[in-house]
């Protein structure tokens, strides 16, 4: 435990202490694209493709918990875009050791309602709405082959 007001540590030490309450979240672990040996967690049927961390972040916010993000890589990622660049840390327990929320006992709670929860963000489902455009601009393209 803490000496109470934090007094007596210095401050990283007193952050090192409040980070050691969060478990660490990478988007590859929910990413149906990888597979084992890359780094993924949960099975195939429950992963999303290519979540971000942005994702990840704003599906926890929303759920209530405390959510801390970071510029770090996954050791496994060899790509170095920024889009696959991020770790989410989460908080699962209190100070005292009790639960944040009780549906999230563990990790994997979290990282299975996560890939549950990011198909129904609003930029998932207007990314599949945007379908259509495009089929709009593959019909322009054969006006301009008959303009020829």
């Amino acid at each position: 435990m803490v000496p109470e007001g934090g007094r007596g540590l210095s401050p990283a030490e007193l952050e090192a202490f409040w980070l050691c309450r969060f478990v660490c979240l990478y988007p590859v672990y929910i990413n149906s694209k990888k597979t084992l040996a890359e780094g993924r967690r949960i099975p195939t049927e429950k992963a999303v493709e290519n979540p971000s961390c942005g994702e990840i972040r704003d599906v926890l916010t929303a759920a209530g918990m405390n959510v801390y993000v970071e510029n770090k890589m996954h050791p496994r990622e060899w790509n170095r875009d920024v889009q696959f660049r991020g770790r989410v840390r989460v908080q699962l327990k209190q100070s005292d050791g009790s639960l944040c929320q009780d549906k999230f006992k563990c990790r994997k709670d979290v990282m299975v309602y996560v890939a549950e929860m990011i198909p129904k963000l609003k930029t998932r489902t207007q990314k599949s709405g945007g379908g259509d455009p495009n089929s709009q601009q593959g019909e322009g393209g054969k006006k301009k082959k008959k303009k020829k």
